[in-house]
């Protein structure tokens, strides 16, 4: 006689590891809204910045400068990659969640 162990018969269950939600320590939840606000206003920042000074970088080596407005150009590729990935930074994290 074959005993499947999985079966409520044989006096097992088939019972799931408990996985609870993410909950926020108490009295955290302002504070880490907070920091990440500023890292917010950071990345928006320096990527402002970072744009305008390869924007500069770009019109002064127009002439005579090539390798300046070279890195000006590849500048404003890893600012733009930069930036992409800070706005696609909540849904990376979000589709790792166990």
């Amino acid at each position: 006689m074959k005993i499947n162990l999985l079966t409520p018969t044989a006096g097992w269950l088939a019972v799931a590891p408990p996985n609870p939600d993410a909950t926020v320590p108490p009295g955290l939840g302002d504070f880490a809204d907070q920091i990440l606000g500023w890292l917010k206003w950071g990345v928006l920042f320096s990527g402002v910045l970072g744009i305008l000074v390869c924007a500069v970088m770009i019109i002064i080596g127009r002439r005579n400068r090539s390798a300046t407005a070279y890195e000006g150009l590849v500048g404003s590729a890893w600012i733009l990659g930069g930036l992409a990935l800070a706005s696609v930074a909540a849904v990376i994290v979000g589709a790792f969640q166990v």
